[in-house]
């Protein structure tokens, strides 16, 4: 009987184990792999449409909106006992048999970027407001103004299409970048953010806000004081360059080419779409592309600049270990892995383009069964 009832034991575990659920044991591996898949999706996106802007194709962009992660699960057991008579009386043995099935379907759905929406995330400027707070996290606030900003204080950066020698940049610019960045890192420079209340909306106004007063923020670039008289120097140069009185120590930043009142700096920003463009026409391209006429001449650096923002390369095949890279008419563009500056731009073009989003439509939901 010790054989029988093992054998009985041991299907009845089947059976039972065949309740079990199985999403509690995908969801934490599960969680990190879409979310994973999902980064990488997105920095190839970013990067072919880079490629795409510089053969002047149109960019475009899918928003990821749902990810349904689906399982099943199949198991089956049976069995039984076959008796028949022997010389020595009644023989008998135990059979068995038992299956196990599982089957994924996950389902993505993908949402255009399109209309209205399309223009506020792609075409329209972003706000000096919404930019200048990404320096207080710690990121170089000359990379920033150098893929965001068009022109500070009457500074131009490079124009993507623009001709000429100097693609339409200062080079006082870059200088007026640098010294910002010294300070910066010396701690003798920083933003400030402040919220006033605006004027209350007109009576009989349809807004569910109608009646009071909607707030309005405003960004300062502040020169903390100091002892330190290199430092000194360089906040003079940097007031010098940007118009600001003598001993100035806050400065409002606001949109536009030029100032609205003594003591503030204009900032004429760039869209995505410029800012995009710009990283474009910085990439290495085959020179047969430029002389076909398929594209326009690469943006040399201006002044103290040596290198583009972000820099990619191209070739018929990717090397084996690349931060992003994507083929594009028979040709593979690549950023490099080992090229922390390049990554550290990229990064932050994807950072402006989640900021950029005015849409309040949901991000991605993954929906992985538990039960």
């Amino acid at each position: 009987m010790a054989p029988l009832g093992s054998v009985a034991l041991l299907l009845v575990s089947l059976c039972l184990s065949s309740c079990a659920p199985l999403g509690p044991t995908k969801l934490g591996r599960d969680e990190l792999d879409y979310s994973r898949a999902l980064g990488e999706a997105q920095k190839r996106e970013m990067l072919l449409n880079i490629v795409r802007i510089r053969y002047a194709d149109p960019p475009t962009f899918l928003d990821t909106t749902q990810v349904i992660a689906g399982y099943q699960l199949q198991r089956n057991a049976s069995g039984g006992l076959y008796a028949y008579p022997g010389n020595g009386g009644i023989g008998s043995y135990l059979f068995g048999s038992g299956s196990i099935q599982t089957q994924e379907s996950p389902t993505f759905t993908y949402q255009p970027v399109t209309g209205e929406q399309y223009a506020e995330n792609i075409i329209r400027p972003i706000a000096p407001v919404v930019l200048l707070p990404l320096s207080l996290g710690g990121l170089p606030i000359d990379m920033l103004l150098r893929l965001t900003a068009q022109s500070i204080a009457g500074l131009s950066n490079v124009r993507a299409l623009s001709s000429g020698e100097m693609n339409g940049g200062s080079i006082k610019f870059y200088l007026l970048l640098r010294d910002l960045r010294a300070l910066q890192m010396a701690g003798a420079l920083s933003v400030r953010l402040s919220t006033d209340q605006a004027h209350a909306q007109p009576q009989g106004s349809k807004s569910a806000n109608s009646g009071k007063a909607s707030p309005q923020e405003h960004v300062y670039l502040v020169l903390s004081r100091t002892s330190d008289r290199g430092l000194n120097v360089l906040q003079n140069a940097v007031r010098q360059m940007l118009h600001l009185p003598p001993n100035e120590t806050e400065a409002e930043l606001v949109y536009g080419p030029y100032p609205i009142k003594v003591g503030q700096i204009a900032v004429l920003t760039r869209s995505m779409l410029g800012v995009l463009s710009q990283l474009a026409y910085q990439m290495d391209v085959p020179q047969a592309d430029i002389d076909s006429n398929r594209t326009l001449p690469t943006i040399d650096p201006v002044g103290i600049e040596t290198r583009p923002d972000v820099a990619i390369h191209y070739g018929k095949h990717p090397p084996k270990d690349s931060y992003a890279a994507v083929e594009y008419h028979d040709w593979w563009f690549w950023i490099e892995n080992n090229d922390f500056r390049s990554k550290l731009a990229f990064t932050m073009v994807q950072v402006l383009a989640a900021l950029a989003a005015t849409s309040h439509t949901p991000g991605a939901i993954i929906t992985i069964p538990a039960g």
